[in-house]
C-alpha cells in the first residue's frame, strides 16, 4: 500500500524542471567541464594541533576535454525538456 501512494510522488521527481532552474544547475557543470575544482582548508584545533585538508573535483567532460557550452546545453536540454534560453558564453556568470 505504501508503495503505491509513494509511486506518484516518485515519479514527479524524474519529471523536468523549470529551465531557469536547470540552467544554474548546468552552469556549474559547465565550469567543471572547463576546469578542475580543488579546495584547500587548513585550521587549528584545540591544543594547538594543525587540521588540513585537501579537495580536487575532476569531471569526465573535463578529462574527455567537452566543450563546456556543449555540455551546458546537453545537460539543460535533459534537465528541463528544453534549450537555454541563452548561450553558456552571454552568462554574466561565465568567466570560462
Amino acid at each position: 500500500m505504501r508503495v503505491a501512494l509513494a509511486l506518484p510522488f516518485l515519479l514527479l521527481a524524474c519529471g523536468p524542471i523549470p529551465v531557469d532552474q536547470a540552467e544554474r544547475i548546468c552552469a556549474d557543470r559547465a565550469h567543471l567541464a572547463a576546469a578542475p575544482r580543488g579546495t584547500a582548508e587548513v585550521g587549528v584545533g584545540s591544543g594547538g594541533h594543525v587540521i588540513g585538508g585537501v579537495g580536487i573535483t575532476v569531471t569526465s567532460d573535463y578529462l574527455m576535454g567537452r566543450d563546456p557550452a556543449a555540455v551546458y546545453d546537453t545537460c539543460v536540454y535533459q534537465k528541463s525538456g528544453q534549450p537555454p534560453t541563452r548561450p553558456l558564453y552571454s552568462r554574466s556568470d561565465w568567466k570560462g
